[in-house]
């Protein structure tokens, strides 16, 4: 089985990505929607979270109000570094488990996709090769204006606040530029999969 990691920075498209590799026969592990699940209400991570940063980050039902947390994280790195301390040991411990599974299922190829494969390290170990999505600066500002509602000057902050793209791209086995057309992002996705099966 072959494992490859995901990861471009914010309003890049690499959901987009890996749905594609999906269509092509890929199997997905989303860290997005494993942290969602870790920080449910009465998880380990959830008390951690709370105990950190206070009850106002909650909303009634008790689960954590992603908009305010990540106000708060975004625009203070010792604050998101504290976040990332409590949440992504968790994530990589079940990112670990899902991947045994599949392999036991003999799934072929995994994509996990995650935001901060290069920035934390702690997923290399079962990630052997990388595919880096990548969007012009003005398309990730577009794209989280009209997704999320933020103003350009919140938006700006949100994609400095991440590791240069520039910086991740030393790392890549692959890249896939998404600042086009779906059709030319899916292009793409055919020669990086035609090159993945070339070598399974």
């Amino acid at each position: 089985m072959k494992v490859i990691g995901l990861t471009g920075n914010i309003a890049c498209g690499k959901s987009v990505v890996a749905r594609m590799f999906e269509e092509l026969g890929s199997k997905t592990i989303d860290a997005d929607q494993i942290a969602r699940l870790v920080v449910k209400p009465g998880e380990p991570v959830w008390h951690e979270i709370v105990e950190a940063f206070g009850a106002e980050i909650l909303n009634r039902d008790g689960s954590i109000n992603r908009s305010i947390l990540g106000e708060i994280v975004f625009n203070d790195k010792e604050k998101r570094e504290i976040l990332n301390s409590i949440t992504h040991p968790r994530i990589i411990e079940r990112i670990k488990e899902l991947v045994e599974q599949l392999a036991k299922e003999k799934v072929e190829v995994v994509i996990v996709e995650a935001a901060l494969i290069v920035e934390k390290g702690g997923m290399k170990p079962i990630i052997k090769e990388l595919i880096v999505v990548t969007a012009d600066e003005e398309t990730q500002i577009s794209r989280l204006i009209n997704r999320d509602g933020l103003s350009r000057e919140e938006a700006v902050a949100r994609i400095k606040s991440q590791m240069p793209l520039s910086e991740k791209l030393k790392y890549a086995t692959y890249v896939v530029d998404n600042s086009g057309t779906l059709e030319e992002t899916r292009k793409q996705i055919e020669e990086v999969w035609g090159s993945i099966n070339k070598i399974l």
